[in-house]
C-alpha cells in the first residue's frame, strides 16, 4: 500500500510539532471546522526524531498572535510556519508570555474574572515548559488547562 502524503499549501499556516493527540485542540483554538473556508490537512502520532507529533496545516490562513499564545499553552514544543507561495516564509517557535490576559478562564467560578465585572481574565504563567497558569485575582491554577481557553 502507498503511504498518504499530506499536499503542500501555497499560502497559509503549518503548525508542527504539536504535542502527540494535541492536533483536535488546535483545531477548536482555531475555531475549525466553524470557519469552513479554510482546506485543513491533520496529521496525528506521526514519526519524528523526538518521538511523535501532530501536524496542522490550514491553506489561505495566517493564524493570530492570540491563537499562537492558545497553542503554547497546550502545545510548548510546537512551531508555526507562514507559508507564501509555497515557501516558508516565516517561522517560530510558540513561546507563552509571562502573563496572559483574555485567554483563559478561571476555574474559579466566585473569581472577580467570573463575577459579571469589567474584569479580563488574567493568568501568571508558572511554567512555560510543562505549562502551568495561576489566576492573577484568585490565585487558582486551573487542573486542564485546554478546557479552559476561550
Amino acid at each position: 500500500m502507498k503511504p498518504m502524503k499530506i499536499p503542500r499549501i501555497k499560502n497559509g499556516t503549518v503548525i508542527d510539532h504539536i504535542t502527540a493527540g494535541n492536533a483536535v485542540k488546535v483545531l477548536r483554538i482555531l475555531d475549525i471546522p466553524q470557519k469552513q473556508s479554510f482546506t485543513v490537512s491533520v496529521a496525528i502520532n506521526v514519526k519524528s526524531k523526538l518521538g511523535k507529533k501532530d501536524i496542522v496545516k490550514v491553506e489561505n490562513r495566517e493564524i493570530a498572535h492570540t491563537e499562537v499564545d492558545k497553542i503554547a499553552l497546550i502545545a510548548p514544543k510546537a512551531t508555526i510556519n507562514i507559508i507564501r507561495d509555497y515557501k516558508v516564509a516565516e517561522k517560530h517557535k510558540v513561546e507563552l508570555p509571562d502573563t496572559l490576559v483574555g485567554i483563559a478562564k478561571c476555574s474559579n467560578p466566585t473569581c472577580i474574572s467570573n463575577g459579571g465585572e469589567p474584569v479580563e481574565s488574567r493568568f501568571i504563567v508558572l511554567d512555560k515548559e510543562k505549562p502551568r497558569i495561576q489566576c492573577y485575582y484568585c490565585d487558582r491554577e486551573p487542573d486542564d488547562i485546554a478546557s479552559r481557553i476561550i
